[in-house]
Formats: structure tokens, C-alpha cells, sequence
């Protein structure tokens, strides 16, 4: 009978921990098969594989994704851990950290889709001796990592005490997004004689964000200022923190500079940009992947009323507005603009948009089923008009009236500008 008294808080756990574990496996079951369904399979960058020889799905993964429970990111298949809704990972990396047994590996791209990328040391310098590369451009989108590759690539160049000649700078930094303004911090600390340089405005990628548009993020340290807290603010608050981060440290940033060579020299580099020429010991490139916008080819794309960025969607209240394009961008300005009252046409060549985040697959649905936006899935753009576009759809020719053409379309990485400076582009097809 006392064996039983003991027992039976034993037996309690292990039927919690069973129905716990069987709930999990249910509920990771329907997020994969709906991923399934809506064609949404392809990881939008960095993302986790694992080795199901090795894994003892214990969770551990799963309890450290920061996206979990809000989106059902990795999940427990056949006793295993899996990634079951791949569109949803943004890259934290945090899966692999808290895997106690090393059955996670980060990875680029998968074996249907390929993602261009520079090649990088561990330390992030590329093939080319005193380049470096941080953040977007090297695949690491997501504002904790590019924070910190940016300060661990500067930590890097100071460590090597780069050995400026007269008139040089230590190290010139291209870009000031996430990645470039933590290494401009870092730079300012450790008393580098640098420069800065952003060919548009602070906040690079992030500038360039529609009006309220919701940043997500995690804690990270900024050189100078200490803790990083945000995890879920707006564009305008995230600039806000930036800006005043560069009015305490009297950080300058030369801003609507943009770089247009990298040449290499004896004892460093010349950097020519659109306003003068610098030369320096190391060169920290903190761009963004898009380089300049991917147009669509073809007739009319060059009226003025076709543009490749929505800054307010208040000023097309009203208009008649479509939207190309099925990523993120896309997603965003197309559910921004139904919500400001336009009218709004959202077209993508593909059948599901894999490469959109849950939230924005979410806005867009809010839409539809408001009645504010129609979207328009296997189609193609073929002309463009004063007053009308001429679109495929399913193999249907349409001609929709329009006032305002939005291209999302991505952009394309600036291969040919890495390339002239010597610098390796790898296509990564699910590795490392």
C-alpha cells in the first residue's frame, strides 16, 4: 500500500508528460500538413535541419525557438524534431544552441532553392585579405544577428590592429543598417579612425520599411549603449532608438553616399563613392541582398507612375494600385494599402507565397476576406499602361484599370560589384 502512496505522484507526472507530448505531436502533425497544403516548404533563410539519427526529441529545440507558441515553427514528427512550418523560421539560430546532443545544423538555402551568398571566413572576412562582410548581404537577415555580426567583425579588425598608412583610415564601413550601425559603434570604442557610409539613411533596409510596418527582433547588445531589449516594435520606434543611440554617442554617418568601387592597394584599399574617395586599411561591407530593385522587363515599366518602394500608403488612397510580387515587401504593402483605403490588386507568378512570414500571410487573408484586396496567384505582369495593366492570369489575359504599379519583386544581390572587387559568390543549396 506505501509503494502505491509513492508511486502514484510518479505515474501522475509521467501521464501529464505523455499527454503533453502526445498534444505536441497532434498539433505538430496539422502545422506541417498545412504548410503541405498551401505550398508553404521553402525557409526563407537561415534555418535548422536535423539529424534524425541523432536527435532524441526531447524538445529542448522547440522550447527555445523565440517565434514558439505564436507560430508553430519546429515541432516533434514520428518522436523526432522537425521544422513543420519552414516559411515561418527567421533564422535565431537558437535551436542549435539549446540541442544537447549537437543533432541541429544552421543551413542556407535547401536542394530546390539556392541562395547566393559571399563567401566568408568563421571571422567574417571574405576571400579577399581586409574585406569584410556583415549581416543582410551574408544571409543573416534578422536584426539580432546582423547586430551582432557587426560587432564581432569589428572585434575581429581591431584584433589584427589594421596599420593605417598617412591618410588612411583604419577601416571604412559601407552601410548603416543593423550590421554596419553596431560595427560603427563598436569602431567608434575602440577609437578606430573610421568613416561610415550609407547611400541612403539610417536604418538602411529598415529606413526604407512602410509606415508602422512591425519589426521583430531580440535583445542584443550595442557597443556604447549597452542591451538592445526590443522584441516586437514598430519601424518608427526602432529608428527613434537608433537615432537617439547616435545623438548620445555623436556617431556621424554620411548618409545619400553610395559606394561605386573597391580597389585594391599595397597597403589597403580606395574606396571611390558619388561624393569622394577614401583609402583605407579594411573595408566593412553591411549592405543589404537587394542591391538594386529586380524590374520586370517590360512595356511601360518606365512610366512615373511605376515605383519599387511604398513609404505612405495614405497617399494612394483611393487609387486603383497593384502590387507585384509575393515576399514579404510585397505582402506588407498590399495588406498597408487595402488598410489605407485603396484600391488594391496583389499579383504573383507563384501558387503560394512561401517566402512571406505568418503575419503578413495573415494581414493579407484580413483583406481578402474584407473584401479590400484581390489577389491574383499565377499570373504575370505583361504591360504596363498610362491608365490600364495587362496581366496573365492562369492563362487568362486581363487588362485592369490602374493608377500606380508597385513592383516588389525582390532585388538582385550586387554579384557583379562583389565579383570586381575579387570576392567569391557561393550558392548555398542547403549547407552550411
Amino acid at each position: 500500500m506505501n509503494y502505491l502512496i509513492y508511486m502514484a505522484p510518479l505515474l501522475f507526472c509521467l501521464a501529464w508528460y505523455g499527454v503533453r507530448r502526445w498534444k505536441l505531436m497532434q498539433a505538430s502533425r496539422l502545422a506541417h500538413k498545412e504548410s503541405e497544403e498551401a505550398g508553404l516548404t521553402e525557409p526563407m533563410t537561415l534555418h535548422p535541419v536535423v539529424n534524425k539519427s541523432t536527435c532524441i526529441g526531447c524538445g529542448s529545440c522547440i522550447k527555445a525557438c523565440p517565434e514558439m507558441p505564436a507560430h508553430a515553427v519546429l515541432g516533434l514528427l514520428a518522436g523526432k524534431a522537425s521544422l513543420v512550418s519552414p516559411t515561418s523560421c527567421i533564422g535565431h539560430g537558437a535551436c542549435r544552441t539549446a540541442c544537447p546532443v549537437d543533432a541541429i545544423t544552421l543551413v542556407f538555402g535547401s536542394a530546390r532553392r539556392g541562395v547566393d551568398l559571399p563567401r566568408v571566413s568563421p571571422w567574417f572576412e571574405t576571400n579577399v585579405p581586409g574585406v569584410f562582410v556583415a549581416g543582410e548581404l551574408g544571409g543573416m537577415g534578422l536584426i539580432r544577428n546582423a547586430i551582432e555580426q557587426g560587432r564581432q567583425a569589428v572585434a575581429q579588425i581591431v584584433a589584427r590592429r589594421p596599420r593605417a598608412g598617412a591618410g588612411m583610415l583604419d577601416l571604412l564601413i559601407v552601410g548603416a543598417g543593423p550590421a554596419g550601425f553596431a560595427a560603427s559603434l563598436a569602431a567608434m570604442q575602440a577609437k578606430l579612425k573610421f568613416k561610415t557610409i550609407e547611400q541612403e539613411s539610417l536604418g538602411g533596409c529598415v529606413f526604407q520599411y512602410p509606415r508602422g510596418k512591425i519589426v521583430m527582433t531580440q535583445p542584443a547588445d550595442l557597443p556604447l549603449i549597452g542591451k538592445f531589449k526590443f522584441t516586437l516594435t514598430s519601424k518608427e520606434d526602432l529608428l527613434k532608438f537608433w537615432q537617439e543611440a547616435q545623438r548620445r554617442t555623436g556617431l556621424i554617418i554620411n548618409c545619400s553616399e553610395r559606394v561605386e568601387s573597391v580597389t585594391r592597394e599595397a597597403n589597403g584599399f580606395t574606396v571611390r563613392t558619388t561624393v569622394g574617395e577614401y583609402r583605407a586599411a579594411t573595408v566593412l561591407l553591411a549592405v543589404g541582398r537587394r542591391g538594386t530593385p529586380r524590374k520586370l522587363g517590360i512595356p511601360g515599366e518606365d512610366l512615373s507612375k511605376v515605383t519599387y518602394r511604398l513609404i505612405e500608403a495614405e497617399q494612394y488612397a483611393g487609387q486603383r494600385v497593384l502590387v507585384v510580387g509575393g515576399g514579404d515587401s510585397a505582402l506588407e504593402a498590399a495588406a498597408s494599402l487595402a488598410e489605407a483605403s485603396a484600391s488594391v490588386t496583389l499579383s504573383y507568378r507563384g501558387d503560394a507565397f512561401q517566402r512571406a512570414k505568418q503575419r503578413n500571410r495573415q494581414r493579407v487573408d484580413a483583406a481578402i476576406s474584407a473584401g479590400q484586396l484581390k489577389v491574383m496567384l499565377k499570373s504575370e505582369v505583361k504591360a504596363i499602361t498610362e491608365e490600364r495593366v495587362a496581366i496573365v492570369s492562369q492563362g487568362q489575359g486581363l487588362h485592369l484599370p490602374n493608377d500606380v504599379v508597385i513592383v516588389n519583386a525582390g532585388g538582385v544581390l550586387p554579384t557583379d560589384f562583389l565579383k570586381k572587387i575579387g570576392i567569391d559568390v557561393v550558392t548555398k543549396w542547403g549547407t552550411a
